[in-house]
């Protein structure tokens, strides 16, 4: 399918007010589209993530056991991974702005559907469905937000987007569990979809679609103090045709630095979905928290404190890739070892005090992690590549993720501890040594990344 054309540039004005003011607009809108799009993950988010607050009423209501609530989490991630390169090589090739919006109308839908469900299989085939509609979201928006955030402010952008997974997944769990401990479970699948459906409606006609690689190819557009000229109610920039007009190769997979953060990426997600997944039956069973509060303090001391931390990262990132080639690698990789320590004593702890403050700890080291995922990637991928790399991406995190809740529903059954709660809580104090392995691969991938070549010189 052939790319999407561009309208034409706006012709220059020589009134140097007139110029000032369309800048001042183009730099509104930029930071504009990263807002709306915020909302967009927020559901996104908070879709995937009411399920696993109701994991304990779906145990007593329709008798689950925590092997097949680990197949219910997990079957959303394994489709979700599977048709991530497809979605990222359709985004490549298909206006973004639609496949964003026309995934949410999807994702939503189905998750109304969630409500309806009331077997295992049920419950599997709604998640592989949703999975379905949510594939296309990350490859999409972060390639979009990419073509409208140059270098100088990449980080910060995609940072202050990633704030919004850290409150969908609040929201997702709390709002959640509030309603299925006074109402109905069901109610809130209901609610979250029917919202969503609303947002992208609502947006269809404020979002625009920028040119392809106009930033990175263009050498005559600027970013920062001058501001960044994108598609803004009829303003654009000039994208190089050397690069938006190629087909996705993949070739971006013959660079070690790729392969190195992609496998980073799968072994901090595989703890990242376990946290998701079992955190509020963690609580409710190992604490006795009630639904409510356990569907709060799952996400709220994790969430909140990943987004305080995620813009900090970001800005920090910023500066050090003006500096170093790999400073966004420098700061994941930080993260991921100062969290490892605190990843085992939420697993290996039983008082709450402790508990509370490991987790808004490792929260934080989170953020300073998730701040750099798709930042990082595209500091090294062409922007004709972004949408296939950033699916690859998730197919590799995602697909490897989807086996944390698998595995750990299937060794708190199966353990040698004495009990479920017991086994679980091994597997979790687990996940720090997995942290440990994946800031090994982010040292050795800042390695590698100082050794390639510039983006700009692979154009030149």
């Amino acid at each position: 399918m052939p790319n999407v054309t561009e309208p034409p540039v706006a012709p220059h004005s020589e009134d140097p007010s007139s110029n000032a003011l369309a800048t001042q607009a183009a730099s509104r809108y930029r930071w504009s589209v990263v807002f709306m799009l915020w909302f967009v993950c927020l559901f996104n988010y908070a879709d995937r993530q009411a399920v696993f607050s109701v994991f304990p009423k779906l145990q007593l209501d329709l008798h689950f056991d925590k092997f097949q609530l680990g197949l219910i989490g997990s079957a959303f991630m394994w489709v979700y991974a599977a048709g991530a390169p497809f979605a990222g090589y359709i985004a490549d090739r298909m206006r973004r702005k639609d496949l964003i919006l026309g995934g949410c109308l999807f994702w939503s839908s189905i998750t109304i559907t969630t409500g309806w469900c009331s077997k295992i299989w049920q419950f599997v085939m709604v998640r592989a469905l949703e999975g379905v509609g949510e594939t296309f979201y990350f490859p999409a928006s972060m390639s979009l937000m990419s073509d409208y955030h140059g270098k100088t402010t990449r980080s910060r952008a995609l940072a202050f987007h990633q704030s919004s997974v850290y409150v969908g997944t609040i929201a997702g769990s709390w709002i959640g569990a509030i309603i299925a401990e006074k109402y109905n479970w069901r109610y809130g699948f209901y609610l979250f979809g029917a919202l969503g459906m609303v947002l992208a409606m609502v947006l269809y006609r404020t979002l625009k679609e920028p040119v392809r690689g106009g930033l990175d190819n263009d050498p005559s557009t600027s970013e920062g103090a001058s501001g960044e000229t994108v598609e803004a109610h009829g303003m654009h920039v000039t994208a190089s045709p050397s690069h938006t007009n190629k087909s996705s190769s993949f070739s971006f997979m013959l660079k070690p630095t790729v392969i190195l953060l992609m496998l980073a990426f799968l072994l901090a997600n595989l703890v990242a979905t376990v946290f998701l997944t079992w955190t509020p039956t963690y609580l409710v069973e190992k604490f006795h928290f009630k639904l409510s509060a356990a569907g709060l303090s799952a996400a709220v001391y994790i969430q909140v404190a990943s987004a305080i931390a995620v813009p900090l990262a970001g800005l920090l990132a910023d500066r050090l890739a003006q500096r170093m080639r790999a400073g966004r690698i420098v700061v994941q990789a930080m993260g991921l070892l100062v969290g490892a320590s605190f990843v085992a004593i939420v697993g290996s702890t039983t008082g709450i005090p402790i508990l509370i403050t490991a987790m808004i700890a490792f929260g934080f080291c989170k953020g300073f992690y998730d701040s750099g995922i798709f930042a990082s990637l595209f500091d090294s991928v062409a922007p004709a590549e972004r949408g296939a790399a950033a699916g690859l991406m998730n197919t590799v995190g995602w697909g490897g993720g989807a086996l944390g809740p698998l595995i750990v529903g299937w060794v708190s059954k199966h353990g040698e501890y004495g009990s479920e709660m017991a086994n679980m809580s091994h597997a979790i104090t687990f996940g720090g040594l997995i942290y440990v392995m994946g800031a090994a691969l982010l040292i050795a991938a800042a390695i590698t990344a100082t050794r390639e070549r510039p983006l700009q010189s692979l154009a030149a």
